[in-house]
């Protein structure tokens, strides 16, 4: 009897036991608990323990970890900080001595690293856990806002040439560097695309309202008085297109006084990228004034532009503009931080590796500007330099510059002649093949010490002297005459550059300019006049409307001034010349033949003369890189630098 009260007695401390157990286990899940409950569960001693079997079951899956979730968190860049314990016996002995050391050691070697991540480390901590693949990335983020400037810019060098890093180290330095690491990280050749971050989110367009609508509004916003003619001209083009076009969009023109449907109807033929061209190409004028950047900045500019480019990634003119504008904004350092945050920087890094000269030479340009940490010069609209578009140790020691003509370009000018063989765009990009500018690829290989700049015109409604002089001052802010010149010109661009010769000749502050001039290369240009002038009006400018094709003739007093002033001038300073000129006509068209510059008016009186069998549009397009035309370029521009390094040294040595 005793016997079976003993049993019962068992079984119940049994009983209590398993529920308490499943008690605990339903808290913390722990498999052991698990264990130890499942037997009893499954022997049936109570109806409810199939359901509370499930239950614990189910709760362990719940709490089963991804290990290789763990071992992901483990690579991530956190620095782990233990208490220390209370109780002050553990601070006795061997063990105490030893973490004392390695704290000290630790510490050394980052409280430096306080300035990056704002003092975490500044405050007592007894360890820190870094693993040795994120020292790297700290300790780079810490040399790069050193107060050395050779330590940051040789942080940013090693930065850039690193490509083995996991996605979030790029992150990390995405995240936590500066301003001037981020652009300098840009300039930089070799440097991987996840340094930058993706461009902030763009606020959405008002309602009712369009891209062509806002950039017309951006546009009305700015200052309209006290321009000049030709921002006049831009901005009533613009909105007069775009307040047309507009118009015909929300129902029609209504004139009182007679029928204006026709006429506002004809207004919705207007293409809207069209518009957006005008509205485009009056705001690149318009940032050429500081104010007026200002204004586009603080009307929201930067994002609408941002937009605007990102949906004409099929239009490179219309991201050509858009360059423009934010390469002229560059040149407001205060503006700096702004055009960064925006998201730009991202932008413009990819578009510095881009395949296509022109995307990639507007994007150098705009973070040339915004790069102050290594360039004091800068780049103002229509001065874009070829070579060297990234940051380079290599010395710079002279400076080749780059003319265009009438109807000519800063880039399309100097691409290499076309050829029936050239026509499809796989051969276009192959730069071994054919260039679409030869001044970057090939003179910048054979000589990679010269920075080589090239120019695009002003605008066509001003006069040759008010070119000049506006040319001039955007050369003198790029740093062009700070060492030796060599000025590389086609048919009117020749004109201009001793128009330009002759002005600085008369100011002081442009001397520089005259006495760093080495050499000129002259490609068809009319020094003495063009049978261009001797066609109709109505031809002449149809063909090349602009306001000096009328001082080509061979009798106009002003060109034959120019020429005798500037032949006395160059013979004075010992200029180095070349001439080259064209010896086939020109065909415009199915029905106009023209020889644009013939051999005498070619001739400046000093130089060699070298008559090459092509027309007035290739005289300055090779058809290869072995062919004559370049290979006596290279060879004048060789030669003439090579005088001027004789003359260094020889000065060198007299003192």
């Amino acid at each position: 009897m005793r016997d079976t009260e003993r049993e019962r007695e068992r079984e119940a401390e049994r009983q209590a036991e398993g529920e308490a157990g499943s008690r605990q286990g339903a808290r913390r899940g722990t498999p052991s608990q698990v264990s130890r409950i499942t037997p009893w569960a499954e022997g049936g001693a109570k109806p409810g323990s199939l359901f509370l079997t499930y239950e614990i079951l189910a709760l362990k899956k719940s709490l089963t970890l991804d290990t290789q979730v763990v071992e992901r968190e483990k690579m991530k860049s956190y620095i782990y900080l233990q208490t220390v314990s209370l109780d002050k016996r553990e601070n006795y002995g061997i063990t105490y001595q030893a973490r004392k050391e390695l704290h000290k050691a630790v510490r050394n070697l980052l409280a430096t690293s306080a300035k990056i991540l704002r003092g975490p480390f500044a405050d007592t901590f007894s360890t820190v856990d870094v693993e040795d693949h994120e020292c790297a990335v700290w300790l780079l983020l810490r040399k790069s806002q050193s107060g050395d400037r050779a330590a940051r810019l040789q942080a940013v060098q090693e930065m850039s040439e690193t490509h083995h890093w996991q996605d979030y180290q790029y992150r990390i330095i995405a995240q936590a560097c500066d301003l001037r690491t981020l652009i300098g990280l840009a300039r930089s050749k070799e440097s991987d695309l996840r340094f930058f971050l993706p461009p902030p989110p763009l606020p959405s367009l008002k309602e009712d309202s369009s891209i062509e609508e806002e950039l017309r509004q951006l546009l009305a916003s700015l200052p309209q008085t006290e321009l000049d003619e030709c921002i006049q001209y831009f901005t009533s083009l613009a909105l007069s297109e775009s307040s047309q076009s507009l118009a015909a969009q929300k129902g029609g023109l209504w004139c009182f006084g007679g029928n204006g449907l026709p006429y506002a109807e004809s207004f919705g033929e207007v293409p809207s990228a069209t518009v957006e061209m005008f509205c485009l190409e009056a705001l690149v004028k318009h940032s050429e004034i500081s104010t007026h950047c200002d204004k586009i900045e603080a009307n929201g500019g930067l994002q609408l532009l941002q937009r605007l480019y990102q949906l004409h990634k099929d239009c490179p003119k219309v991201q050509r503009n858009i360059m423009r504008i934010i390469g002229n904004m560059a040149l407001n350092e205060h503006l700096h931080s702004t055009i960064v945050r925006s998201g730009w920087v991202s932008i413009l890094a990819e578009a510095m590796k881009s395949q296509r000269i022109m995307e990639a030479s507007h994007a150098a340009r705009t973070l040339a500007n915004l790069d102050r940490e290594t360039m004091q010069e800068k780049y103002q609209d229509g001065v874009y330099v070829l070579h060297p578009q990234y940051r380079t140790s290599q010395p710079i020691k002279a400076d080749v510059l780059f003319i265009h003509g009438l109807m000519g370009a800063a880039f399309k000018t100097w691409r290499q002649q076309d050829t029936e063989q050239v026509l499809t765009e796989k051969i276009l990009e192959d730069e071994g093949r054919y260039t679409t500018c030869w001044p970057k690829t090939w003179l910048a290989r054979d000589c990679p010490a010269l920075r080589i700049i090239s120019v695009e015109g002003c605008c066509g409604l001003r006069s040759i002297a008010f070119r000049s002089n506006e040319l001039l001052r955007k050369l003198r802010a790029a740093g062009v005459g700070d060492r030796p010149v060599i000025w590389v010109s086609h048919s009117m661009g020749g004109l201009l550059v001793k128009k330009m010769l002759l002005e600085a000749s008369k100011k002081p502050e442009m001397s520089a300019v005259i006495n760093n001039t080495r050499g000129i290369i002259f490609y068809s240009v009319p020094h003495h006049g063009s049978h261009l002038a001797e066609y109709s009006v109505n031809i002449r400018y149809l063909l090349f409307p602009s306001l000096e094709v009328k001082e080509l003739s061979k009798d106009s007093p002003a060109l034959k001034t120019l020429q005798d002033d500037f032949l006395e001038f160059a013979k004075d300073k010992n200029f180095q010349v070349l001439n080259f000129v064209e010896t086939l006509p020109t065909y415009i068209g199915s029905m106009i033949k023209l020889h644009v510059v013939p051999v005498e008016s070619a001739d400046l009186g000093i130089g060699d003369l070298i008559p090459v069998d092509v027309d007035h549009l290739n005289i300055c397009k090779p058809k290869k890189k072995d062919a004559f035309l370049y290979q006596r370029t290279l060879q004048f521009i060789c030669e003439t630098l090579s005088i001027n390094l004789r003359r260094l040294k020889s000065i060198k040595h007299l003192y």
